[in-house]
């Protein structure tokens, strides 16, 4: 360290010795301060016996209550006043709407009635077109039924007119007698049965035209076997002047 001393400058030769003056100035406080603390006796502890308890201190008053403040009502803020111009535009706008929905409502009802129109004169035109067919039927029955009573009364007039052209009148006939039978026909014309319904009151008379219904058989019938009931019993009515 000498030799190292001996190089160094002035300054850093400066340094070094205050560095050392510290170092021993801190080692020697330090000594110091040891032997007064080992010195150092401890205080005596000093205790003081009362005879009485002090008072306590009087508690202290609660503070009153603060006074109470009535909450007052907060003013409503007042709408602030619109243009005229803007009420006005928006009357013309609810006017238009409340238009424009009676419009839709009127549409809606005219459309539904018009449904309805056309639903009942569709059901007038069938019920229309149903009582025309039933009287159509019903004519064209009629029709046929007087055809078909015309046709019947037609085929007995031809079998009472063949069966009168087989009497042969008695010779003690008197005045005009009226002899009815009963004549049951079988589909082809022939006769199964000859019965007396209503005699005339002279047996010659009524035994000549059983005779000729007997010989007139088989009888004239229409070619419609549909009208055949008409002729399964036939009552049949003669009179020599007729």
């Amino acid at each position: 360290m000498t030799a190292a001393y001996a190089y160094a400058t002035q300054n850093e030769k400066a340094v070094s010795g205050a560095l050392a003056l510290l170092m021993h100035g801190m080692f020697l406080a330090l000594l110091v301060f040891g032997v007064t603390w080992q010195k150092r006796e401890p205080p005596a502890m000093v205790v003081d016996l009362w005879n009485s308890l002090p008072a306590l201190p009087a508690a202290e008053p609660e503070p009153p209550p603060p006074p109470r403040v009535e909450a007052k009502p907060v003013p409503k803020a007042e709408p602030k006043p619109q243009p005229k111009a803007d009420i006005a535009l928006r009357e013309k706008k609810e006017k238009a709407r409340k238009a424009k929905e009676r419009e839709l409502a009127d549409k809606k009802k005219r459309e539904e009635q018009a449904r309805l129109d056309a639903i009942k004169q569709k059901q007038d035109a069938e019920a229309n077109r149903l009582r025309e067919q039933e009287d159509a039927l019903r004519k064209l029955a009629q029709q046929q039924a007087t055809a078909q009573a015309r046709l019947v009364d037609e085929y007995k007039r031809r079998i009472a007119d063949r069966i009168r052209r087989f009497i042969v009148e008695p010779p003690s006939l008197k005045g005009n007698p009226e002899v009815v039978f009963e004549v049951i026909v079988l589909p082809g014309g022939e006769v199964l049965d000859v019965r007396t319904r209503t005699a005339s009151g002279q047996a010659a008379w009524d035994n000549a035209v059983e005779r000729a219904i007997r010989s007139a058989q088989p009888l004239p019938l229409p070619p419609d076997p549909a009208l055949m009931k008409e002729f399964r019993e036939l009552n049949l009515r003669f009179r020599p002047k007729e």
